[in-house]
């Protein structure tokens, strides 16, 4: 499984993904799950994948073909994000179809060939958008009063998002706490793991070069970064008002 999430705040995008594809007792793999598609001052965008590792492969090989061979619609072409959310959810249904087995009586199980995308950025000339592609190929856009989108384990994750973030959030700290909310689903789910991708495009720049870093499992950083969070809990839980009002105190 996978976690991604990424957060649209005025002072632009984030995104952050994990790295882990398999894992159980005797093996763990890890591939990338953040693709970036940029020409400089024109357009910068970020493709975050979570689902069946085939078809999000063979999306992405596909829209890198279509680049290499000038195909009559590729992402450079687009005028509008949201254009390339129409085309990748395109891309989706179709990859998918190649995988489905027959159904009916005798046809057993069917295969899982789902795979749900996070597309933001930006095009010279218009406004940054973030959008969530579903397995079916269309999308959603993330709202005013909770401005990020997630995609694959999302429940562990998603109170600190719903607590911290708004858009007014500095992007600084809508980072940290896109990092907590991925160790948080790391600490309750092994399918998720490091190493952790991050990234923070600024709003209007349409530079290729965003803000980026990579956290391994034993970085300083977020062994820091697991240690006071898990410190704070610990004094904020010990501060919580005493239920001694509601049950009555010990005879």
């Amino acid at each position: 499984m996978t976690y991604c999430l990424a957060i649209a705040i005025q002072d632009g995008l984030i995104f952050c993904s994990d790295s882990r594809t398999n894992a159980g007792p005797d093996r763990v793999s890890t591939y990338s799950k953040m693709h970036r598609f940029s020409v400089a001052y024109d357009r910068s965008l970020v493709l975050l994948t979570a689902g069946n590792l085939a078809t999000s492969q063979a999306v992405i090989a596909h829209i890198q073909r279509d680049l290499e061979e000038d195909a009559e619609f590729n992402i450079l072409k687009a005028r509008y994000v949201a254009d390339v959310a129409d085309y990748i959810g395109e891309l989706n249904v179709a990859e998918q179809a190649r995988h489905k087995k027959p159904s009916g009586p005798g046809a057993g199980a069917s295969f899982d060939a789902s795979a749900t995308f996070i597309l933001g950025g930006q095009i010279k000339g218009h406004a940054q958008a973030l959008y969530l592609i579903y397995p079916e190929g269309n999308y959603i856009t993330a709202s005013e009063l909770y401005p990020y989108l997630q995609i694959g384990e999302t429940k562990y994750g998603k109170p600190i998002l719903d607590r911290i973030v708004r858009p007014d959030t500095p992007y600084e700290t809508a980072m940290r706490c896109a990092l907590v909310s991925m160790d948080s689903t790391i600490r309750s789910n092994a399918t998720v793991g490091p190493p952790l991708e991050c990234l923070f495009y600024r709003n209007d720049s349409l530079k290729p070069h965003a803000r980026y870093f990579a956290l391994e499992e034993h970085h300083p950083y977020l062994a820091k970064l697991r240690q006071s969070w898990d410190d704070n809990i610990r004094e904020a839980f010990a501060k919580l008002p005493s239920l001694g009002e509601v049950i009555g105190e010990d005879d």
